[in-house]
């Protein structure tokens, strides 16, 4: 099989942390926070609610939180790499978040990526008003983003990869050419195609 485009899910997967979590520690709520994305990532919660749930939290906070938190992101091992390599071959690479373009944009903005779709948070005179602007990227929207994607480049969906970690990824993984769990959790691990359980993104390359 010939593969031409790679779609990265990104909190806990092209990266080590999860954004709203580190938006949220700067609030009162941050344990709440953490514990809400915990549960909705295992698949025992509804993903749209848990996430106006967790942004309903982050209300009062200034938008300069969104450099702050940069500072604390670190990219998972061998991501870079990953990527480098798959663009030396040509493939289009992107990725499609239920996180945020507030961060998410400025995260990537070196890495050259083909495409990028996220969440907005809603800022209003500098402040985070604790809302989501647009429709949520959710199960289905990762899903339609990677159908989306590929079509655009005209790529053939058997011909696509897609990588994530939570089950908010199950359905672009089930529809990708081939589908990765990298240190996933069970729902996703039972529907991806493989599973990488080591510490180290490079080893997707041992499968192309």
């Amino acid at each position: 099989m010939s593969f031409q485009l790679a779609i990265f899910d990104v909190d806990s997967t092209l990266i080590q942390q999860e954004v709203i979590d580190l938006l949220a520690s700067y609030t009162e709520h941050g344990a709440e926070v953490s514990k809400i994305t915990e549960a909705a990532m295992r698949g025992q919660l509804d993903f749209d609610q848990a996430l106006s749930q967790r942004v309903s939290l982050l209300e009062g906070l200034s938008e300069s939180v969104f450099h702050e938190v940069l500072t604390q992101i670190s990219f998972s091992n061998g991501a870079i790499e990953l990527i480098k390599e798959l663009k030396s071959r040509e493939y289009k690479v992107g990725v499609v978040s239920g996180g945020f373009h507030n961060v998410i944009d400025l995260l990537v903005k070196d890495l050259h990526l083909d495409f990028v779709r996220a969440n907005y948070l809603e800022v209003s005179d500098g402040i985070i008003t604790g809302r989501t602007v647009g429709p949520i990227i959710n199960r289905r929207a990762k899903a339609e983003a990677l159908m989306e994607f590929s079509a655009r480049h005209q790529i053939n969906l058997e011909n696509t990869i897609a990588i994530g970690d939570g089950s908010n990824d199950i359905e672009m993984i089930k529809i990708a050419g081939l589908g990765f769990s990298y240190k996933g959790k069970p729902a996703l691990n039972d529907a991806a195609d493989i599973c990488i359980t080591e510490d180290d993104l490079r080893l997707i390359l041992n499968y192309l």
